[in-house]
């Protein structure tokens, strides 16, 4: 008799993530549910059917990890597992890379700390270097077209440039409360006041809002998509939340709805749209793909109450919860599993 298969679903996830595994019929156990494992560590069956389990990626296992099921003698499939890369870290928003490859995270601390080493440097490796530049409470990074990077403090209310020799060099004050950061094809950088205006801060550093949205409990995240529109979300207090698009000529609309509280935004090179979401059940990383954006978003990570996003250019993605970043070594454009 041929052995139950299945299928996986999301095929990324990080510790803490909830996978789907539908076929069957599955053997039950005599105590219960299924006794499944996950790269050799056993899982919490959270719901079980003949026909469908859905579990919980346990800590440890990381890369490529097996999916077993006690009655069955092989895998019934793999699951890709988040490394982790940094913890005691503070983000707020998603960590950035600059042009060397590094991963710039920050330690974002309560408002109106000023903790000794607000910023870290970290490379692929996890070995991570202390920026002890002067910034009250770091909120959002981005990487400027000059190649330094550019931090806001939500509680300064300015954005700073981080000087070669580690220096925070002031770059525009008077900001509302800055969030989120994206510098635009013209050179400008866009600033998320959470209190519900986008700036636009030239090259030459005069300050303008550009946009009106809602305004975020949390903070705004930003992204620029190919063709020069900005996208914004922007949690609220509402049960779903949309992530939206500005164009150009400043016209805002929503560009994706339902929600739960999407908040990290990544393009990567394909024009695919990443956003982290919490929505109780289907947390994890979402896709939006460019070559069919009508369809809906597709999670392709599972994982518990991320905050963060950023693409590395040498490949794969990071992910970022509240204190944790992870790296996760992936093909961005993996075989349709649908």
């Amino acid at each position: 008799m041929a052995e139950p298969t299945a299928a996986i679903s999301p095929r990324w996830a990080a510790p803490g993530g909830r996978l789907t595994v539908d076929g069957g019929p599955f053997p039950a156990a005599k105590d219960g549910p299924p006794h499944v494992s996950i790269g050799g560590q056993p899982v919490h069956v959270l719901t079980a059917s003949a026909y469908r389990l859905r579990v919980t990626v346990p800590q440890g296992p990381s890369g490529d990890a097996d999916v077993r099921i006690d009655g069955i003698d092989r895998a019934v499939g793999t699951v890709r597992v988040a490394v982790p890369l940094a913890t005691g870290i503070h983000q707020v928003d998603s960590p950035a890379f600059d042009g060397l490859g590094r991963l710039y995270a920050t330690q974002s601390g309560a408002r109106g700390v000023n903790v000794p080493v607000p910023l870290y440097r970290i490379d692929r490796q996890g070995a991570r270097e202390p920026v002890a530049a002067a910034i009250h409470n770091p909120t959002s990074i981005t990487l400027g077209p000059d190649g330094a990077m550019y931090i806001s403090s939500r509680f300064e209310h300015a954005v700073y440039r981080l000087t070669p020799d580690d220096r925070a060099e002031m770059y525009a004050s008077e900001l509302g409360v800055p969030t989120g950061l994206a510098f635009g094809p013209d050179g400008s950088l866009f600033v998320g006041d959470r209190s519900g205006s986008i700036l636009r801060v030239s090259p030459r550093r005069e300050v303008e809002t550009f946009a009106t949205l809602p305004a975020s409990v949390a903070a705004f995240h930003l992204a620029f998509g190919p063709r020069g529109d900005l996208f914004v979300s922007a949690p609220t207090l509402a049960s779903h939340d949309p992530v939206y698009r500005i164009t150009p000529d400043r016209a805002v609309d929503v560009f994706r709805d339902g929600f739960g509280r999407p908040q990290g935004l990544a393009f990567d090179e394909h024009g695919d749209l990443y956003i982290v979401d919490a929505l109780a059940g289907a947390a994890g990383l979402f896709r939006v793909r460019a070559d069919d954006p009508a369809e809906p978003p597709e999670l392709v990570l599972s994982a518990p109450a991320l905050v963060g996003v950023a693409i590395d250019p040498q490949g794969g993605l990071v992910l970022a919860s509240n204190d944790v970043i992870w790296r996760l070594d992936v093909p961005l454009r993996p075989l349709a599993h649908r």
